[in-house]
Formats: C-alpha cells, sequence, structure tokens
C-alpha cells in the first residue's frame, strides 16, 4: 500500500494542494482527473518518488514497488538492442540466476562436510526458492507477448534501441514497466503513442492485471474499460468517484449541483449576517445580537466551488458547394528506402463521407494523408479531387511547425489576410485565447495550446475537404467532444488519423484500414470495424487445415452423439458469450443514445418555457440566443434519436 498523508503545496497565493491525504491499496484501479493545471501530473511524480515532498508524507508498504511512465520521453540512452533492454526488466533475477549458476559450480569443488558448503546449500535453496516463484523459466515467452503486444515486429528484437523514435521509446518504457510487474502502475497519458491495435491490447492486459494503477489520461473510452475508481483534484483538494469515467461524469454533475446550492446558500446567510451586523453596529440594545453574528461569520468553514475548464466554443464554417465525388485514388504506390508502404491502392469517396483511416504504427496512416494532400509525392498513380473541391489540413505534427516567434495573434493573421483584428480576436477567443493571452508567443504555449492554435488556424478559411492527422493529441476530453460535436455538424468530407475511439464513433461513416501496402475500406464506424475484425479472425481461427480437413471429414461421417448435460452448459455458455460479443456494444450505443435523448428533451422543455416567457420578447440579444440555443439542441436530439434507432436496428437484425 502507498499513502500520502497531509501533503501541503502552495504556489504564491494558490494551493496545488492543500492539506491532501489519499492511499491507494493492492489491485485498486484508478482514473486521476482534474482542470488542466490542477496537479494530476505533479501528484503521479510525488507518488513515483520522483518530485520530493517532507519527510513522512509518502509512505509506502514493505515490498511494495511503484513504475512510473511519465507523458514524454527523455531520452533513453543504451547501446542494447531492443530485446536487451526489455530483459533489463529482470536485472535482479538475472543477477540471482548469475549466482545460482555460480554457486552451482563452486559447490564441485568444496568439501561437503564444511561449513560453507552448508551455506552454500542454503544460499541456492533461497535463490532457487525465488526463482522459481518468479516466472523467470517463460521471460522469453513474456517479453515477446509484450514487445509484439505493443506494435513492435518480431524483426524488431535484434536492432538497436537508438534506432527506434520517441514514439517507440515510449512503447519500450511501457513493455518494461508491464514486465516488472510492479505493485502499483503510475500511467500518464499512456495512450498518446498506441495506435488502434496496441491500445486495444493494453487495454486487455491491464484489465487482468494483479498490481494497482493510477492512470491519467483523456481517452475516455480507455478509461471506462480500464478503472473502477476515479479521482478528481480541484482547488488542492481530492475527491473520490467509485466509478470510471462515465460513472464520474454523471455523478459529478449531481455533486455540482448539491455544492452550488450549499455555495449559494452560505453566500445568502453570510450576506444577511453582514447586512445585520452594518445595520445595528451602532445600537446598544443590539450590541449581543451583532457579536454574536460576527463570531459565527469568523468561524465558519467557508465552501468553495470546484474548478471548472475553460470549454472552446466553435463550429466550421460551412463547407463550400462541391461536385458529388470528392476524392478519387488509383493505381496509388509508395516506398521509402526500397520498402514498399502502398501497392496500386485504389479508392473513392463521395460528398458528405466522415472516413476513419486506421492500422498500427508505422503502416503508412500519415504518409497516406500527406500525400492526398500534395505534402509529399507518391511514386505513381493519381490522387484526384473532385469539382470545387477546396481542402485543408491539420497534420499530426501541425502544431510542432508553428513558427514559435510568432505570437498567437500573429499565427492567425498570417493565415488569413482577409479577416479583421475583430473576427481573428474572436476566433482566438473561442479556443480560449482571450485578452492578453492572444499576445503570448507559440514557444511559451503548452502542448494543448499549441494544438488549439493550430486547430483555429486550419478553420479559418472555409473548405469542404477536411484531412486531420492526430487532432485531438494533447487536447482534454471537454476540449475533444467540442471537436467531436462540430465535425458531427460539419456538412463537408472528413478523413481523419485517430486511435480516439470515443471520439471518431459518434461522426465517422467509413473506415480505412492501412495493412501490409494495401488498404480496406468498411462501411460504418469504428465499433462495427472491431466487430467485422472480430468476426474475421474468428472466422480464421476457425478453419481447419491439412490434416485436421480430413480429420474433420472423418468425424463428420461418424454418428453423431448427444452431448452431456455439462457439454451442453458449456455450449449455451460459449453461444450466449458470442451472442453478447455481436449485440453488447450496440446494446451500449442504444443505452447512450437514450440517455442523450433524456437529457436533451429535459433541455427542450426547459428552452420551450423560457421562449413561452413574453419578457424574453423584450430583450433582442437574450431572445436570439435563446432561439439559437433551441434549434442546437433539437438539431442534436435529432441526431441521438437517428443514433439510437440505428443500435435498435443493429440489435433486432443480429437477433433474427
Amino acid at each position: 500500500m502507498l499513502s500520502i498523508n497531509h501533503l501541503d503545496i502552495r504556489y504564491g497565493d494558490k494551493h496545488l494542494f492543500k492539506d491532501l491525504s489519499i492511499a491507494v491499496t493492492d489491485g485498486k484501479r484508478i482514473g486521476l482527473m482534474g482542470v488542466n493545471g490542477a496537479g494530476k501530473s505533479t501528484l503521479l511524480k510525488i507518488m513515483a518518488g520522483v518530485t520530493e515532498c517532507d519527510d513522512g508524507v509518502v509512505n509506502r508498504a514493505k515490498h511494495f514497488t511503484v513504475a512510473y511512465l511519465p507523458q514524454e520521453s527523455s531520452a533513453l540512452v543504451s547501446g542494447q538492442t531492443l530485446y536487451q533492454e526489455a530483459e533489463s526488466a529482470f536485472e535482479e533475477l538475472l543477477e540471482l540466476q548469475k549466482e545460482a549458476d555460480a554457486i552451482n559450480g563452486s559447490l564441485a569443488d568444496i568439501d561437503p562436510q564444511s561449513k560453507e558448503f552448508t551455506k552454500m546449500l542454503e544460499r541456492q535453496g533461497e535463490i532457487q526458492h525465488r526463482l522459481e516463484g518468479s516466472g523467470i523459466y517463460t521471460m522469453r515467452a513474456r517479453i515477446e507477448k509484450i514487445l509484439l503486444g505493443l506494435g513492435f515486429h518480431q524483426s524488431d528484437m535484434d536492432r538497436p534501441v537508438a534506432s527506434f523514435s520517441g514514439g517507440w521509446i515510449m512503447r519500450l518504457m511501457l513493455a518494461k514497466m508491464l514486465l516488472a510487474a510492479p505493485s502499483l502502475l503510475l500511467l500518464d497519458e499512456p495512450t498518446n503513442h498506441l495506435d488502434l491495435t496496441s491500445l486495444t491490447w493494453v487495454e486487455d492486459f491491464l484489465r487482468s492485471y494483479n498490481g494497482a494503477m493510477v492512470i491519467i489520461s483523456h481517452d475516455r473510452t480507455f478509461l471506462d474499460k480500464v478503472t473502477t475508481t476515479t479521482w478528481e483534484l480541484s482547488l488542492g483538494k481530492l475527491s473520490v468517484y467509485k466509478g470510471n469515467y462515465s460513472y464520474y461524469e454523471k455523478e459529478k454533475v449531481e455533486r455540482k449541483t448539491i455544492e452550488k446550492a450549499a455555495y449559494d446558500n452560505q453566500q445568502a446567510q453570510i450576506k444577511q449576517s453582514m447586512q445585520f451586523i452594518q445595520r445595528f453596529r451602532a445600537k446598544s440594545t443590539k450590541a449581543k445580537q451583532v457579536q454574536s453574528r460576527v463570531k459565527q461569520l469568523e468561524k465558519m468553514v467557508l465552501l468553495e466551488i470546484g474548478e471548472e475548464d475553460r470549454q472552446i466554443r466553435f463550429s466550421f464554417p460551412p463547407a463550400p458547394d462541391s461536385g458529388r465525388d470528392i476524392l478519387t485514388v488509383e493505381n496509388l504506390c509508395k516506398a521509402f528506402d526500397g520498402n514498399q508502404v502502398f501497392n496500386d491502392v485504389d479508392f473513392q469517396f463521395q460528398r458528405g463521407d466522415k472516413v476513419a483511416v486506421v492500422g498500427v504504427n508505422g503502416a503508412g496512416k500519415s504518409t497516406l494523408v500527406k500525400i492526398i494532400a500534395g505534402a509529399i509525392s507518391a511514386d505513381s498513380g493519381s490522387v484526384k479531387l473532385g469539382h470545387n473541391v477546396q481542402l485543408s489540413y491539420f497534420g499530426q505534427h501541425q502544431a510542432q511547425e508553428l513558427i514559435p516567434t510568432l505570437t498567437a495573434l500573429e499565427t492567425l493573421s498570417l493565415s488569413v489576410k482577409d479577416m479583421t483584428i475583430t473576427r481573428i480576436r474572436s476566433l482566438l477567443g473561442a479556443f480560449l485565447f482571450r485578452g492578453e493571452e492572444v499576445d503570448k508567443k507559440v514557444s511559451v504555449l503548452s502542448g494543448g495550446e499549441k494544438s488549439r492554435l493550430a486547430l483555429a488556424k486550419m478553420i479559418a478559411s472555409p473548405a469542404n475537404c477536411m484531412l486531420l492527422d492526430e487532432p485531438t493529441n494533447h487536447l482534454d476530453i471537454s476540449s475533444q467532444e467540442i471537436l467531436q460535436e462540430a465535425m458531427s455538424q460539419y456538412d463537408g468530407f472528413i478523413l481523419v488519423v485517430s486511435h480516439n475511439r470515443y471520439f471518431l464513433d459518434s461522426f465517422v461513416n467509413k473506415v480505412v484500414e492501412v495493412k501490409d501496402g494495401k488498404i480496406a475500406v468498411y462501411e460504418g464506424n469504428i465499433s462495427d470495424y472491431l466487430l467485422k475484425k472480430e468476426a474475421e479472425e474468428a472466422r480464421q481461427a476457425e478453419k481447419p487445415k491439412g490434416k485436421e480437413v480430413a480429420k474433420a471429414g472423418r468425424k463428420s461421417s461418424a454418428p453423431k452423439t448427444q452431448l452431456s448435460r455439462k457439454e451442453k452448459r458449456k455450449q449455451d455458455a460459449k453461444e450466449r458469450q458470442e451472442w453478447n460479443k455481436k449485440v453488447g456494444p450496440w446494446k451500449r450505443k442504444a443505452e447512450e443514445a437514450e440517455k442523450k435523448v433524456e437529457k436533451l428533451e429535459v433541455l427542450k422543455m426547459d428552452l420551450e418555457a423560457r421562449m413561452a416567457d413574453p419578457e424574453l420578447y423584450q430583450d433582442q440579444e437574450a431572445w436570439l440566443k435563446t432561439s439559437a440555443e433551441y434549434d442546437d439542441c433539437t438539431r442534436r436530439l435529432g441526431r441521438w434519436y437517428e443514433k439510437w434507432e440505428a443500435a435498435q436496428e443493429s440489435m433486432e437484425k443480429i437477433l433474427q
């Protein structure tokens, strides 16, 4: 167990942590939430021992081990191969194995009757006992399983670590942590460098992991699947929610309502007491009551309202009219240094299509998008844009390619020459650059601020064909949801590379899989794609080969025997499991849509009640605002109705 007792850190007038006490027990799976700057990463570093604090604040139980994965990798200086570096996670056990080998070699030269021989035998027994329970004898299989699960290939095992990029180094660091199997995993944005395939593998691995974990992540699907408890940091204090992210999101709204009511009630009491004191301060007959009110105010523990994330507010400009065919790719080929990335790729998309591009890291997703955007050239083949197609491109490293010496205002001004300063400031304000913040240099902006500025730069010019490569990197969950909603409403064509399933699921209608130099197009969203891939893999696994086919043929001619009760129960359970696999995702979609519909219907009724009030019409600005809210609510309600109906239809088809 690890505990933190009375942690108190202050920067100027702001408390980062205010008398904070927490404990992590065996097996706990915790998601750590909080607004930007709340201190999430700092808390993880303190728990890991990377950031020092006062003696006695952090306590660990004996033999309780901790491993920490930072958000960004520091340079890993290693002259070893990938396999050797991964093997170093077992360094202590390997040293014990060496000692055991040395003892075995020495025993032959020592008198069996001596004390030294007896001591050596005892030590040999201790080492053997530790090694037998450690899993060292299955070490190679474990190393390969975890490295391959994280996306490395068998051919990478003997590659020097120095030849891998930063993203792959982060995967290697994660692999070493999983191999070491500490009592507590501390993971700061572990999904940032994972593709969809390795991300789902990590989820499955962590779900079966025996140790405890504290995770910071902006991937809500990942948090929902892996965590069972949520911590929220706000105003230096920590609140505990006994559920995953979805539970936390719902429960937080209810807590905020109660918190706000208590705060308003206390403020009313304070105001009333202050008015009484001011009014009767000079009256001797009321002196005792005035002093009583003063003492009450002095003893009162003032309530605080939790911090709220500032949310971006924007929508994409209307897409200019275009022809029906937006994008046609024919016989596309591309190779780097003799390695084929694509070979004879063909596909076509129409106006209104919203397409997700998926595939393992290195498959060529970003290369495909760059070729379509015109950033790099194909070796052969063609990319044809349709009539009046106006293209805009957001690259994976777009945020890093901003000019560091320019301010946010200058960056946008240079991109859109025909936009007034007032409109530019308004657009920057929608992306949380307000007041003097527009004059901040790009060089001092955080990763999230750079991503928001790059997005603002992209949408400043109207387009009907948007290409986006990992647009949600460094965006918090609330910002992702605003971008997600804007993409749902956008009436142009979208091609987006992302591993964020929740983000993609609500608006994409097609999935492009890049794999082994080929491209396959799947109808539906990411959940549909994953279900189809599972079905394909199941069919491949069930397909008998060679002798198995002949054996199966001979078996089929034999008379069928009646299943025993036990076998029948097993078969029924397997069928139920398969049915749940097929229906489960659609059932969750239907439930999510139903909750959204209920929430939006309540909002719609509230807006209708406000619009029925004659006084609203006296305030033109309030009327326009309420009317716009009503139109937006009605539009969103319609979309969620459609999603609910689609999920119901899909379930009915499976049940038929």
